[in-house]
């Protein structure tokens, strides 16, 4: 039985691999991207609650973390709209890291009332599909990113889920950047090399940061 959680709620996760979906309902139809975009990301942190690597952020331009033990999955389209996944093997983690947060974004409004994101719980091998819980996400007007719960590490290397619900208005940047990813040092491109395809060509010594392109200010 699926089990519906609030924000503050906590629950015991009784198996090992833990798939987490971030489903939403697009608002309008047609062949054009989804609106809205959201997108599900992980951060693994240590006691002290930051990464211990850029490794340690798993989201869509680095879609699986060095051990392969948490990984993104493709975004996909069914019945119930869109939904994007994050799977973690979370009983052969390494004992250095204490939380595995879980990282909603938006790219602009997250148009909650209309599209209803929400983050479900699964058993990677129950074979019904079923969800154990389910956790409505509710972020503010001007919120772009929050923190849609995290996974606990707890005696005996077991684990919960722990449902939190902080927004940030800065975007998944400013959600990133308490947990110590921080943006790497950028330069502009250079004038002088010729565009092509209608397209300015990258300095050959810009640097993305690690987070991705939509990182830049």
């Amino acid at each position: 039985m699926t089990r519906a959680l609030e924000k503050g709620a906590t629950i015991h996760l009784p198996f090992g691999v833990l798939r987490v979906v971030l489903r939403w309902t697009p608002i309008g139809r047609g062949s054009g991207p989804a609106v809205p975009d959201l997108d599900l990301s992980a951060l693994l942190v240590d006691a002290g609650g930051r990464v211990r690597s850029e490794g340690d952020f798993i989201f869509y331009n680095q879609p699986r973390h060095p051990t392969g033990l948490v990984r993104r999955l493709p975004k996909r389209r069914d019945a119930e709209g869109l939904r994007d996944t994050v799977e973690a093997e979370l009983t052969r983690l390494d004992a250095t890291v204490r939380r595995v947060v879980l990282a909603v974004s938006a790219d602009g409004d997250f148009r909650a009332a209309a599209s209803r994101p929400r983050l479900a719980l699964h058993d990677a091998a129950a074979a019904d599909g079923a969800p154990l819980a389910v956790l409505p996400l509710a972020p503010l007007r001007r919120e772009t990113a929050l923190v849609g719960g995290e996974l606990v590490r707890v005696a005996g290397n077991g684990w919960e889920f722990r449902a939190s619900g902080g927004g940030y208005p800065g975007g998944l940047i400013a959600l990133a950047a308490d947990f110590g990813i921080t943006a790497a040092n950028r330069r502009a491109p250079d004038p002088r090399r010729p565009p092509a395809y209608g397209y300015p060509q990258p300095d050959p010594a810009f640097t993305l940061p690690p987070q991705g392109p939509q990182f830049l200010p």
